[in-house]
């Protein structure tokens, strides 16, 4: 495997799909990557209001690939802690939010290769993310003593938003490695979505798109290229009174065939999603979420995955 250009064309051809089997595989076990069951993204913040978090979260699952290249019962487990920065602000004249996110992560893979049972593990950082959002339709931006009178006098709105979201190619990555917590390439989600908010209860619909540029150095100088992968997704809250609120939401996702050096494998993916969340506030600047995410595969090739997580959140003005 140090030097495939060197073997004949149809193990050279093996050889790169397994790779690409594997690839395809395993960084789709990054938490939150297949699906971004995020509840309240189309929120409308009051502008100049800014929001930190931090969260741990635990993701365990199980790997499928194609199982000719030897690769067999293939498991990870990933520990993640991740800051996130949200600030809401006034975008030509509309309402708008900025959010950057980073992680660190420790994660470990075992699995059985070619009768072999091995172990990888990393840790490092993940991609950043940068996330712009714009409310196309809904309310005007207000300020936050403006918009709480907002709502205590408007028991409906709805909202149409969108979104781009940018990866970062600034995770930890290693070139002669197949397994890595960074992707060394761009990612670009667009988003558009709706909220529709009547009294305590508030929906929402996502549709986005995910974007992948070329990794050109993709183990030992290899070309990854990657279809778009396209999801859509929906999510019910209901609000209490007293501040908690809970949500549970749905989603699923098709595309992500890869290609390694122009060589297009057979790993279209085809996954679906659901998670519960929920939070309550400890005072009027703090707050504690918790979520549990199920991910599950309806190809052969993919991964089902579960993952737990809990932050605290703080506001200010």
């Amino acid at each position: 495997m140090n030097d495939l250009n060197s073997w004949p064309s149809n193990l050279h051809r093996i050889a790169l799909r397994a790779l690409a089997w594997a690839v395809a595989a395993l960084f789709l076990c990054s938490p939150g990557f297949a699906q971004d069951l995020e509840p309240r993204r189309w929120s409308q913040l009051p502008t100049g209001q800014n929001f930190l978090s931090l969260t741990y979260a635990h993701t365990n699952g199980d790997i499928n690939v194609d199982p000719t290249i030897g690769i067999e019962d293939a498991k990870m487990k990933v520990d993640t802690a991740l800051a996130g920065y949200v600030r809401g602000f006034k975008l030509a004249g509309r309402s708008a939010r900025i959010e950057v996110r980073q992680a660190w992560q420790t994660g470990r893979w075992d699995g059985i290769v070619n009768g072999l049972p091995k172990t990888v593990e990393r840790d490092g950082f993940s991609d950043t993310i940068v996330r712009v959002a714009i409310n196309l339709v809904g309310p005007p931006p207000l300020a936050a003593r403006e918009y709480g009178a907002y709502l205590a006098t408007h028991e409906s709105e709805t909202i149409v938003g969108a979104a781009m979201a940018v990866h970062l190619p600034t995770g930890e990555y290693f070139d002669d490695k197949i397994i890595n917590l960074g992707n060394n390439r761009f990612t670009f989600r667009p988003q558009l979505g709706m909220q529709h908010r009547r009294r305590n209860w508030t929906f929402e619909a996502t549709a986005m798109a995910w974007i992948y540029t070329d990794n050109d150095d993709f183990f030992n100088g290899k070309r990854l290229e990657q279809d778009n992968f396209y999801t859509l997704d929906g999510t019910a809250i209901y609000s209490f009174k007293s501040g908690i609120w809970a949500a549970v939401s749905a989603g699923i996702g098709v595309g992500g065939r890869s290609r390694i050096d122009g060589i297009r494998n057979n790993d279209r993916r085809k996954d679906v999603g659901w998670a519960i969340a929920g939070g309550f506030p400890i005072s009027r600047q703090l707050g504690v979420r918790v979520r549990y995410f199920d991910s599950d595969r309806l190809n052969f090739i993919g991964n089902n995955s579960q993952t737990f997580s809990i932050g605290l959140s703080a506001s200010w003005q």
